[in-house]
């Protein structure tokens, strides 16, 4: 087990993730914010959904998701049709034109990375991949449920993710 001094130096490195995740956010079209692309990438990830999957994916309240649902649908990067089991509801899809804007913001995260991170080996992006991907196993799927809760004396049990997790696409913002 690591040392506790350890464990504090990657708390702090993780609250610095926060900087580099608006840095990258800067490099998104003005007429596509954070949330809009978040929007996206999850419906590519995991597929069409209802908005109510979509908001526990996000961890945001159904009313923000329903104006992130708007702003891109307005755009015509994802489409909404009822959804057959239950006409109320809608079932929401990325459309060709979604997947056209997530290509380019991916390749505009591609060559942010590979520009912020051109002194780095292979090896080493590869390392920093491995190692983000097993973190995030650690904590299983962040967004589909309540944070960990610890015994007092410090045990946890074993963490197994309720979906698969991959790392993340270089589209995600989130």
């Amino acid at each position: 087990m690591a040392a506790q001094s350890q464990y504090a130096e990657l708390a702090r490195q993780l609250s610095a993730i926060g900087a580099v995740k608006r840095d990258l956010a800067k490099i998104l079209p003005a007429h596509c914010p954070a949330g809009s692309a978040a929007v996206l990438t999850l419906l590519d990830r995991h597929g069409e959904m209802r908005m109510s999957r979509l908001a526990e994916l996000l961890a945001v309240d159904m009313s923000v998701t329903s104006r992130h649902v708007a702003h891109v649908a307005d755009r015509g990067w994802i489409d909404r049709a009822p959804d057959p089991g239950d006409r109320r509801s809608r079932i929401l899809r990325l459309s060709p034109a979604g997947r056209a804007l997530l290509e380019e913001l991916s390749e505009r995260y591609t060559a942010t990375l590979a520009g912020a991170l051109d002194d780095w080996s292979d090896d080493e992006v590869g390392q920093l991949n491995i190692m983000l991907a097993r973190l995030r196993n650690s904590f299983g799927d962040c967004r589909a449920r309540a944070p960990h809760h610890f015994e007092q004396d410090g045990g946890s049990e074993a963490r197994k993710p309720a979906v698969p997790v991959t790392p993340a696409s270089p589209a995600t913002p989130a």
